[in-house]
Parts: C-alpha cells; sequence; structure tokens
C-alpha cells in the first residue's frame, strides 16, 4: 500500500498506472479504489496478476459507479475474479460513462458472469473492447453475450479466446453479426467450434458488412477452403470500411467549407468523431 502511495505521490498527474504482477491483494485493491476516489486525471490502471478476487473487484466496482470520471482503461487480467466479481462490474457499467476498455482475461468467471456482462452491455454506451479470453464462459455464455449485441451499438473489439465454446456458441454469435452493425473485431481462437461453427459465421458474412477482423485459430475446423472464404469476405468489408471513412470525411471537408460541419454532427455524432480522427 505504501508503495501505491508513493507511484501516486511520485505521479501527482500521471495519466497511466502500472501496477502489474505487485501482489496488492484486497487490502490493496481497496486503498486504491480509495485514493482515486479524488484523483481526476487517471485514464489507463493495470492491476494485472495482483490476486484482487472477487472482494477486491467490488471495490474498484464502487468506484467507477460513484465516483470516478476519469479513468478510461481497466486490466483486471489474472485476478481470480469469478461470477461475483464479473456482476459487481456490470453493475458499475449500468451506469458508468467513462470506461472504453475492460480487460477480464484469465479469471474465473462462468456463463453466470457472463450473463451479468452481457446484461450491462444492452445499456452501456461507452464499452468499445471487451476481453474474457480464458475464461469458463462456454456456450451458454456465448448465447448471453450475443443476445446483447443484438442492441448494444458501441462495442467493436469482443475477445474471446480459450472460453470453451462449441458450435453451438459460435452459431449463436453467428446468428447476432446478421444484425449487429458495430462489431468490427471478434477473437475465438483456442475454442471448439469446428467445421459447423465456421460454417455458421461464414454465412453470416454473406450479409455482414462491418467485421473485419475475425481469430479461428485453433479450433479443429481442417477444411481451409472455409476459412479462405471467411477471410475472402472480411477483406471486403475492410476495404469498404475505408472507403466509407475516406467518403465521409470528403463529405466533412465539404462542410466546413460550407461552415455547415454541425448538421452532421448533429445528425450523426459517431460518424462525425470517426472523421475528426483522420485530422
Amino acid at each position: 500500500m505504501d508503495q501505491i502511495q508513493q507511484l501516486l505521490d511520485e505521479k501527482l498527474l500521471v495519466k497511466e498506472l502500472n501496477l502489474c504482477n505487485k501482489r496488492i491483494g484486497l487490502q490493496g485493491a481497496q486503498f486504491l479504489a480509495k485514493i482515486l476516489e479524488t484523483n481526476t486525471t487517471l485514464m489507463t490502471l493495470n492491476l494485472w496478476y495482483n490476486q484482487i478476487g472477487d472482494q477486491g473487484t467490488q471495490f474498484l466496482a464502487v468506484l467507477l459507479e460513484e465516483t470516478n470520471v476519469t479513468l478510461t482503461t481497466l486490466d483486471l487480467g489474472s485476478n481470480q475474479i469469478g461470477n461475483q466479481g464479473a456482476q459487481f462490474l456490470a453493475k458499475a457499467l449500468e451506469t458508468n460513462i467513462t470506461l472504453t476498455t475492460l480487460d477480464l482475461r484469465y479469471n474465473q468467471i462462468g456463463h453466470q458472469g457472463a450473463q451479468f456482462l452481457a446484461k450491462a452491455l444492452e445499456t452501456n454506451t461507452t464499452l468499445t473492447t471487451l476481453a474474457l479470453g480464458l475464461n469458463q464462459i462456454g456456450d451458454q455464455g456465448a448465447q448471453f453475450l450475443a443476445k446483447a449485441l443484438e442492441t448494444n451499438t458501441t462495442l467493436a473489439t469482443l475477445n474471446l479466446p480459450g472460453i470453451y465454446i462449441g458450435q453451438q456458441g459460435a452459431q449463436f454469435l453467428a446468428k447476432t453479426l446478421e444484425t449487429n452493425t458495430t462489431l468490427t473485431i471478434l477473437y475465438l481462437g483456442s475454442n471448439q467450434i469446428g467445421h459447423q461453427g465456421a460454417q455458421f459465421l461464414a454465412k453470416t458474412l454473406e450479409t455482414n458488412t462491418t467485421l473485419t477482423t475475425l481469430n479461428l485459430r485453433d479450433n479443429h475446423i481442417g477444411d481451409q477452403k472455409i476459412i479462405v472464404k471467411i477471410n475472402e469476405k472480411l477483406k471486403i468489408n475492410h476495404i469498404n470500411k475505408q472507403k466509407l471513412r475516406c467518403l465521409q470525411i470528403l463529405c466533412l471537408e465539404k462542410l466546413k467549407q460550407l461552415d455547415r460541419e454541425d448538421e452532421i454532427k448533429s445528425f450523426n455524432p459517431i460518424i462525425y468523431d470517426s472523421c475528426l480522427m483522420k485530422y
């Protein structure tokens, strides 16, 4: 705890704090959460491998839910977090409006924890990256996440390698990709999706126009033709996305010349912000 205080004292206006593998435990998480109640600068917090557990996670979740308005990236990988910890974080995500990246890889979250997080995704409007790899989520958990993606409009990257999903889980995700228009990156490596699961995903890519990256490594698919088919469609989506961005930028530049850029901002703020990223 003294080490945490010293780091924050030395870097009073720090925007990024890396406490990876410091073994701060439950008490350290509580102490850190207390300090961050008044912090107004920290944006990235890395707590990978710190034995925080569910109760330590609760302190950080309450911080996100009630007081902190600056943190955008939180890494809680490898912290012995189970379903209860996932529930604490899900509750925070229902009201938090700043967090964009949440990493929960290498924990003990099962399908129930995935259900809690999925429910939060139905209403959360800021999270763009969620990493849940190397948990015990399974097909049922994948179903919960897929359902959330039917209504979520902000999540762009979903990391799900090694979560024990098979062809049924792949089918759930494929089904939601028929209508989801925001997810661009999906990692499904090291699962048991197989040939049939890959076929479900290939089929949905016939109509999906937004997914540009789909990692299916180590899934016992066998037939490389289906992998080639998937990669070809992903490449088309990527090219079309680049073309759309160029068109959006050209439109914005023209509106700027006419002093009318506020029109696109009020009509579609997401497109407006994506255009500004190119300047």
